[in-house]
């Protein structure tokens, strides 16, 4: 007896892509066999080519909730997630308010995210000057890990840390065996003014790729004097591939994530005063980029998360293009697969490869590895089903969270999410979402 069979010729488990039949009962994955199941208790689905792969994962996501919800919330952005095939995302500690720095905070966002939840979510605490003894608090409320900044964040309650800051909050998260995520920016000088703030390559030229690589080596430095678990996020810097590749040959427990925005695009094609697209780090040139697809080929980048950052138009200058001054984030949740995808088919990269880096790898990094990420006998049940063939184009009606800005709108992408199921039950079916608010917030 079980409760739903989902048949398939493109299943997506551990040992490649595979036809048969995903068995679930009470949510958990019961067994992955051949052929097609006829028992007639269960609700059975035959997907044909379509492709099965488990519930993406995101661990690096900006929820905003509670504060600051004009700019995204747990309701449009779990609902993107789940339109976009996403079934467990984490989110980060700043740009609520109160930012999760705090046990106490920790209590408000939680509370918030009560019964607004699509999809499955989890928490990062936050590592700022001052909150040391607040580090055991949050982690027996149950984060997942850390995340500190070595540059300004943009939110003035979320101040960045100095090494002698890490010094004194890493022996503790290590103790723990959690991760520290760390955005890896050092001002080694400050840019000159530029003439023209509405220039791309001016922007470019103010963060250079030696900020990331500096912060970087300190991170390198301090893992090894700790053997804290560091978690660089969203890689832009190809200079830094190497040291972080010689740092894993020595057994330092470092791991690397990038994002979609540099493997989809490449500063040279990016217009003036367009600020859908500023980030930061920021995108890019060809060159760059396309070396940290082959750092992510040679698994040196272990994921890709979408680093979801949404804002209203006013703060993303918009109207002005000032893209020194506009907020920097890209939105991009409900469209991490298609992206990463239509990106990958260029480079004839298999759609396996999408269930690695999307599902598989980022699960270990907040410790979900033992119940998601894959298909397989004792795992949870979270599935997105998609046809890699499809294309579409992005518009902002199709988009669930918050605002519509971003750079990908227009763009014409491969990869249609069809179904998102969560814990064996359908939550997003074509367009509509059949069961409203089936996530759980997660907690070590």
């Amino acid at each position: 007896m079980f409760d739903l069979a989902i048949s398939g010729k493109n299943i997506c488990t551990p040992d490649g892509i595979t036809a048969g039949t995903v068995v679930v009962n009470n949510g958990i994955i019961a067994d992955v066999v051949t052929g097609v199941s006829t028992d007639a208790s269960a609700t059975a689905i035959d997907i044909g080519e379509m492709v099965l792969m488990p519930g993406i994962i995101d661990p690096h996501v900006h929820l905003n909730e509670p504060g600051r919800t004009a700019w995204e919330g747990f309701a449009t952005g779990t609902r993107a997630a789940a339109a976009g095939g996403i079934t467990t995302l984490v989110d980060m500690p700043l740009n609520s308010s109160p930012v999760t720095t705090t046990a106490e905070a920790f209590f408000q966002k939680a509370a918030a995210a009560e019964g607004q939840l699509q999809v499955n979510c989890g928490f990062w605490g936050g590592i700022v000057p001052g909150n040391g003894s607040e580090i055991e608090k949050l982690i027996g409320k149950g984060v997942l890990g850390f995340k500190a900044f070595l540059t300004h964040s943009g939110i003035d309650e979320f101040p960045n840390v100095t090494e002698a800051d890490l010094r004194k909050a890493m022996p503790i998260i290590a103790k723990y065996d959690l991760p520290l995520l760390v955005h890896c920016e050092l001002i080694t000088n400050m840019p000159s003014p530029v003439s023209d703030e509405r220039s791309y390559q001016n922007y470019l030229s103010s963060r250079p790729k030696a900020w990331e690589d500096e912060a970087i080596a300190l991170m390198v430095r301090l893992c090894e004097a700790f053997n804290c678990r560091v978690h660089i996020v969203h890689l832009s810097s190809a200079n830094s591939i190497e040291p972080i590749k010689q740092a894993r040959k020595k057994g330092l427990p470092i791991t690397v994530e990038t994002a979609q925005h540099y493997l989809y695009f490449n500063a040279e094609e990016i217009p003036d005063a367009q600020t859908a697209f500023k980030c930061a780090p920021p995108i890019r040139e060809k060159e760059n980029n396309e070396q940290l697809w082959r750092a992510l080929q040679e698994n040196i980048i272990d994921f890709v998360a979408t680093d979801h950052s949404p804002a209203p138009p006013d703060i993303k200058e918009i109207g002005s293009g000032n893209l020194m001054k506009a907020w920097g984030g890209i939105a991009s949740l409900q469209l991490a697969l298609p992206i990463l995808w239509t990106a990958a088919r260029k480079r004839n990269i298999p759609a396996i490869d999408m269930a690695k880096w999307l599902c598989e790898k980022p699960a270990a990094l907040p410790g979900l590895h033992k119940s998601k990420g894959k298909i397989a006998k004792g795992f949870d049940a979270d599935f997105v089903v998609w046809d890699p063939n499809k294309k579409f184009t992005v518009t902002a009606e199709q988009l669930h969270h918050k605002h519509k800005m971003t750079p990908y709108l227009n763009q014409e992408l491969y990869g249609v999410v069809e179904q998102t199921w969560l814990g064996g039950q359908l939550i997003f079916d074509q367009g509509t979402f059949p069961a409203l608010n089936q996530g759980k917030i997660i907690i070590r």
